[in-house]
């Protein structure tokens, strides 16, 4: 296990090309501000150098609010965002036995990973858990493509199917720990349109959970 020393590269740190692309951003963000503590504690855990922007961002940040919350993108965790990388995933996925990691997610009830081998041979590349789908669908880009994406990106068009008239008021209320239930679920009677749908704000972990206990028995899985 590298100590804090062997994580932080100070000659050719990860957080400069972060930077870069937070000022080329064409999608509203936040960054959260970081706990010192915490961020050295998540840093520990995830055991990549801050040289990558994997572990910039988590060193760095507390995390990032993309869209005006909408996407989350998880640093080292703040009052607002409570979550890091490796805790976040041992907690939703019983403690390592889920091979990849849990990085981002969206209001939606959608999920990010970075695959460690457990979602296809493409390690290191990105997948979405699609709140529809209830399957895990490959991105075709690692952790700095996604990123990039993230702030540069037409979410517009990804999210086209579950974003309702207005929803960018109601999403800036939305806690980093909360996501949107809908019902019938997404992933029932794909001719309701997402504003033919009763939505509630739900825990995100209760989300996750019951997602991917469906996800188990799901055709599409």
């Amino acid at each position: 296990m590298k100590t804090l020393t062997e994580l932080i590269d100070v000659h050719d740190p990860g957080w400069v090309v972060v930077q870069e692309w937070l000022n080329a951003a064409s999608n509203p963000y936040e960054v959260l501000a970081k706990d010192e503590a915490r961020a050295e504690q998540a840093l520990l855990q995830l055991q990549v150098t801050t040289r990558s922007p994997l572990g910039a961002l988590v060193y760095e940040t507390g995390g990032l609010l993309i869209d005006d919350g909408w996407l989350r993108i998880l640093g080292s965790g703040s009052a607002r965002l409570a979550r890091d990388p490796m805790s976040w995933t041992q907690t939703a996925t019983d403690a390592g036995s889920f091979a990849a990691l849990l990085i981002a997610d969206d209001a939606s009830g959608g999920f990010f990973a970075l695959n460690g081998g457990g979602l296809g041979e493409d390690i290191g590349n990105v997948y979405y858990f699609a709140p529809d789908a209830l399957a895990w669908e490959g991105l075709e880009v690692g952790y700095s493509a996604f990123v990039e994406w993230a702030l540069c990106g037409d979410l517009a068009l990804f999210y086209q199917t579950v974003r309702w008239p207005n929803w960018r008021e109601e999403v800036r209320t939305l806690g980093g720990e909360q996501v949107y239930a809908f019902f019938p679920f997404l992933w029932t009677e794909p001719t309701l349109s997402v504003n033919e749908r009763k939505r509630t704000v739900t825990p995100i972990e209760e989300q996750w959970r019951l997602a991917q206990e469906v996800a188990g028995s799901h055709p599409e899985s």
